[in-house]
């Protein structure tokens, strides 16, 4: 059961990134000196050998020297960087070495820390609603999760930058947070063209008054299309909120919503990923750049801290869940 369970947690899924020489954190001013408006954190250049695959992490504090919210941040990242999520973490230590680290870890421990952003595009740029912002302890620890891969034949460098960009405090009145949503319950024969049932996943009691303003699908390489729709109840009737025409794997768009997206008690989303499998091999769910993916994440608030959902189809004959909140939680790893 551990070892099922373990590719259940979506937690764990494939993240950007790279490792390399010690990072460096800048705080760069606009206007008055004194007064720092951009706080920057790099995971510096690393070369990755020819077919070499994995996840590394670095802490590093940034250079605020006031408690400040946050309303914007950018992600960069370079040819093969894969992904790269952006936490806010209570550790007290930096560690500007990379180190190996399992994606999504604090996912399920926000008293450990909690996820900001998620990026896979080479430049994306998060931009929280009017109002709506991260709050940021003086000399905040942040870290940088990396998940890096070469599938080409030469020695290539990976690397990534997310800055951090101050609002106002005056303007600040809701903490955003993060949720994410994923089927598990992954399939695809080779050399075929799948698409997954639809599958309705209940907003838990937390977020039964959250308001969604973000939202990006995420699939591997052999993926060609993701779908998103929200739903009053399990039966429908479906509006569709996601559903980017041209859908690239490693470039999904991040759709906002002004106003942004709230949902009754007993409603929920329902959405649909479609593959096409290229390769004589099986794909399943993983978190191998080689395996595949259906999930999607979600920015909202006010925050009731990191939420997931998720369906398996190794439990029960089928069973969804989310964390916390749910006993399977506590069998994850």
């Amino acid at each position: 059961m551990q070892r099922h369970l373990s590719l259940l947690a979506l937690f764990v899924f494939v993240v950007a990134g790279c490792g390399g020489e010690d990072p460096q954190t800048s705080g760069t001013t606009s206007g008055d000196a004194a007064s720092p408006t951009e706080f920057s954190v790099t995971f510096a250049a690393q070369a990755v050998n020819p077919g070499e695959e994995g996840t590394r992490c670095i802490e590093k504090r940034l250079t605020n020297k006031e408690a400040m919210y946050v309303n914007q941040i950018r992600n960069t990242l370079n040819s093969g960087s894969h992904h790269l999520i952006v936490y806010r973490t209570t550790t007290t230590e930096e560690k500007l070495t990379p180190f190996d680290c399992q994606p999504f870890t604090n996912l399920l421990k926000p008293e450990s820390g909690i996820p900001l952003m998620i990026t896979q595009t080479k430049d994306d740029l998060l931009e929280l609603p009017e109002g709506v912002g991260f709050s940021m302890d003086p000399g905040q620890m942040v870290r940088l999760e990396m998940h890096y891969i070469n599938p080409t034949s030469s020695l290539i460098e990976v690397k990534a930058t997310s800055t951090f960009y101050k609002m106002p405090e005056s303007e600040f009145k809701y903490e955003a947070d993060f949720a994410m949503f994923a089927n598990t319950a992954i399939d695809i024969p080779p050399l075929s063209q799948v698409t997954t049932d639809p599958l309705f996943l209940t907003l838990p009691p937390q977020l039964e008054t959250a308001k969604f303003f973000a939202f990006t699908g995420h699939v591997h390489e052999m993926g060609t299309s993701f779908k998103i729709s929200t739903a009053t109840t399990k039966d429908g009737p479906d509006t569709v909120i996601y559903d980017p025409q041209g859908f690239v794997w490693s470039e999904p768009p991040t759709e906002y919503f002004n106003p942004p997206i709230e949902l009754p008690a007993g409603g929920g989303f329902r959405f649909q990923c479609t593959w096409n499998n290229t390769t004589p091999e099986p794909k399943t769910f993983g978190e191998s750049a080689k395996n595949e993916m259906c999930l999607f994440y979600s920015y909202y608030y006010p925050a009731k801290g990191p939420v997931s959902c998720a369906y398996t189809d190794k439990l029960n004959g089928g069973t969804s869940f989310c964390c916390p909140g749910s006993d399977i939680c506590a069998l994850l790893p």
